[in-house]
């Protein structure tokens, strides 16, 4: 890999991991356009480690309060609000560690098509618009609530969905309101990139290969700092512009997308 790719891969899946347009649509692109050849697991992995390093830095406080509190139930039993939350994020997280670990082959087989990834980029972009015009004023997450986008965001596990995309969308179609819905998003990808980044990595040792850690250092670390730009933005945004600018942007992409498919 050469410093362009480096630079190009770390940044657009930074940017893309946490807004609601698909990272998996963005990595393919470059790699069509350009002819780049597979970046390997191993700087999948260490951007991913770039982008939670990100994520558990901006919400530092709230996994310090769910940290005290998780404490607090194990040695006081008190449950308070801090210690519910956590608990509505661990079953939220459950469904898509299950179909993760059962549908891993088919994911990374069958469902990696560029024309998969353009009808998942466009359709749930669609979706999504549809979900912010239902949006609410809501900022309580209910048991309901973390079980509906717990169950929804098994569906980013289709490449071209996009993880923050999906959750959102349900999210907003529970009358959540925008930030709320964000932020819970973004609370919820903490544990599941930290487990499929775990599942990976038991990949990448079962295989033996060398790596290059200078190039895995920069890599985590151009992702980490573009993601976190892009978490600030998107929450002091999102109340503003809505989602429709990441709608018609999950438009133009899969129309790019099959352009490619059809011009390759």
């Amino acid at each position: 890999m050469d410093y362009l790719q480096l630079i190009v891969l770390a940044l657009v899946q930074g940017i893309t991991e946490f807004l609601p347009i698909s990272s998996s649509a963005h990595l393919i692109l470059p790699a069509q356009l350009l002819g780049w050849t597979d970046q390997g697991l191993a700087f999948d992995i260490a951007v991913h480690v770039g982008s939670l390093a990100a994520v558990m830095l901006y919400f530092r406080d709230d996994l310090a309060g769910y940290a005290a509190s998780g404490t607090a139930v194990l040695t006081r039993r008190r449950f308070d609000e801090r210690a519910m939350e956590l608990a509505q994020i661990a079953v939220a997280t459950l469904p898509v560690v299950v179909v993760g670990v059962l549908a891993k082959d088919l994911v990374e087989t069958e469902l990696r098509s560029i024309l998969v990834i353009a009808a998942a980029t466009v359709g749930f972009g669609i979706l999504l618009g549809f979900a912010d015009t239902r949006h609410g004023r809501r900022e309580t997450v209910s048991w309901r609530d973390a079980l509906v986008i717990g169950g929804m965001q098994v569906l980013a596990l289709i490449p071209g969905t996009s993880r923050s995309g999906i959750t959102i969308t349900a999210a907003l179609l529970l009358g959540l309101s925008r930030v709320r819905a964000a932020r819970f998003s973004f609370l919820l990808s903490i544990p599941t990139i930290a487990g499929a980044g775990l599942l990976a990595t038991a990949d990448l040792l079962g295989t033996g290969h060398g790596v290059d850690w200078a190039v895995l250092g920069l890599g985590a670390l151009l992702s980490g700092l573009a993601a976190y730009a892009c978490i600030s933005a998107f929450i002091a945004l999102v109340e503003r512009t809505g989602m429709l600018p990441y709608v018609i942007y999950r438009l133009a992409l899969g129309a790019a997308l099959v352009g490619v498919y059809y011009l390759a």
